[in-house]
């Protein structure tokens, strides 16, 4: 009989995609054991921009020279939502849209369906798998935090929970420390917007699935994971069984010849503070001109990927939120004299940086990220401490947990009144804390992060807790794939 195959649906962003898809390799390369194997079918959505498109289609070409069982089916176009407010909503909504067309994609596989994996963002078409007798996972790219949170969100929503910009008191999330107001996501602050309601509905089917691949482990987030699985986020109602197998991390591809290393190599070690914000983060002059004072001021060496704003910010923009910095003119936007007066110590790179291979170096010694999951995971792999910096999405939640739950970070106040706006003064107190020159938060920052370093390595490797999910996921799979029905 041909291998079961495992089916995947991911969102078209790389943060998603290669999450998912690096997550799945784990487990056709496990095979379950006793020697059984599995391939996998990609559901390829056609992006909503042609930036995304071309991001996705390089993905695919170099999964295709892998020589692993991985095929694509591309998905025929469907027509965008034109009246979507929301990034989110835009999303999940874009995705329903494809439900006929994964429907038949399913319907029309010759071999055994293991499951219909989903991006976070399309779980509701659990119904798709479930009416063709299929199980159905959803893979969450982001937090064991954010799961929590997500799956408790209906039930505070049935309790009639206030606006959460406008609650005095933190917000209770079973098995996270209070929530203070300013740390919940961004797509969820507004009640009244479409995207608090898909919010809302997602993590409502969320518990339809049967199961849920979660890109962390228990010994990072042993209490959000201990909560779902203990029945406690949502009272009641058991929710599927988690399969907490990361940290998965791409680390195959190294630049070592790269500028910005070599740079690296001729630093001390741990002496280097890393500024880095993901492949949508920003900032306008007003913002540059308050990181170069605080750079200035503290002394330390520093490396930071500059970009610009992304070439449509002053027009309508990407409708699902892809669009990317571009390259930036440092003349133009750096004040006067600043690259002068901190040459020798300090490297400002202007476009794309290898942020993983940045993060194994030893010069690094601390980490100013905006929070995305990846990014973290990157720095816990390496035992690099951070300064979180959140932006978007559910990065404001990620910034909490990483400071009051793994202990991993020291604060940096933000204040997201201001489109998450930083003093100088701030910037250099975290980074001076961060790097050891003062305060016993960096120093406790530091040991943590090289706990979790150890933490995230024995996870992974033979008999560690993700090497013992991968190997359950990978029996329920065998054990419940099935010939879709017509």
């Amino acid at each position: 009989m041909a291998a079961p195959a495992l089916v995947l649906l991911p969102e078209w962003g790389s943060g998603h995609l290669m999450s998912m898809l690096e997550s799945c390799k784990r487990v056709l390369l496990s095979g379950g054991g006793g020697g059984r194997a599995f391939s996998i079918t990609l559901l390829v959505m056609r992006p909503p921009t042609a930036e995304a498109t071309s991001e996705v289609e390089a993905h695919a070409r170099r999964e295709a020279a892998s020589g692993l069982d991985i095929r694509f089916h591309r998905l025929p176009a469907v027509e965008p939502p034109a009246d979507a407010i929301g990034v989110e909503e835009f999303i999940a909504r874009y995705i329903g849209l494809h439900a006929p067309h994964v429907r038949d994609a399913l319907a029309g596989m010759a071999r055994p369906v293991a499951a219909l994996v989903l991006d976070m963002f399309a779980a509701p078409l659990v119904d798709v798998a479930r009416d063709l007798g299929v199980p159905s996972y959803v893979f969450m790219s982001s937090t064991g935090a954010m799961l929590a949170f997500m799956l408790h969100l209906p039930v505070l929503h049935e309790a009639g929970a206030a606006e959460f910009d406008e609650v005095e008191g933190p917000v209770e999330v079973p098995g996270l420390p209070p929530v203070p107001p300013a740390s919940v996501p961004c797509p969820v602050v507004d009640k009244k917007s479409p995207n608090y309601t898909w919010f809302v509905r997602l993590g409502d089917r969320f518990m339809d699935a049967t199961g849920i691949i979660a890109n962390t482990a228990e010994g990072l987030e042993p209490g959000p994971l201990a909560a779902v699985a203990g029945g406690r986020s949502v009272p009641g109602r058991a929710a599927p069984p988690v399969y907490p197998i990361g940290p998965v991390l791409s680390l195959g591809d190294r630049s070592p010849s790269h500028e910005c290393v070599a740079w690296l190599d001729a630093q001390p070690p741990a002496s280097v503070v890393f500024l880095c914000f993901g492949s949508m983060g920003w900032f306008e002059p007003a913002q540059v001109v308050e990181i170069t004072a605080a750079l200035e001021r503290c002394g330390h060496r520093f490396l930071w990927v500059l970009r610009g704003p992304p070439s449509s910010a002053t027009g309508a923009g990407a409708p699902d939120g892809s669009e990317h910095p571009t390259d930036t003119n440092l003349d133009e936007l750096l004040p006067e004299g600043f690259l002068e007066r901190t040459k020798g110590r300090g490297l400002v790179w202007p476009t794309w940086a290898p942020q993983k291979d940045i993060l194994a170096h030893p010069a690094v010694g601390g980490f100013v990220t905006h929070g995305g999951w990846n990014s973290v995971l990157e720095s816990l792999w390496h035992g690099v401490p951070m300064a979180p910096w959140p932006l978007y999405a559910e990065q404001h939640l990620n910034a909490f947990e990483l400071v009051a739950d793994m202990g991993v970070a020291v604060p940096l106040r933000v204040d997201r009144k201001r489109d998450n706006f930083v003093e100088a003064a701030e910037l250099e107190r975290a980074v001076r804390s961060l790097m050891g020159s003062e305060g016993e938060e960096g120093r406790k920052a530091r040991e943590k992060a090289a706990e979790m370093k150890a933490v995230c390595r024995d996870a992974v490797a033979g008999g560690g807790s993700s090497h013992a999910a991968l190997q359950r996921l990978a029996e329920a799979l065998h054990d419940g794939a099935a010939i879709p029905k017509k």
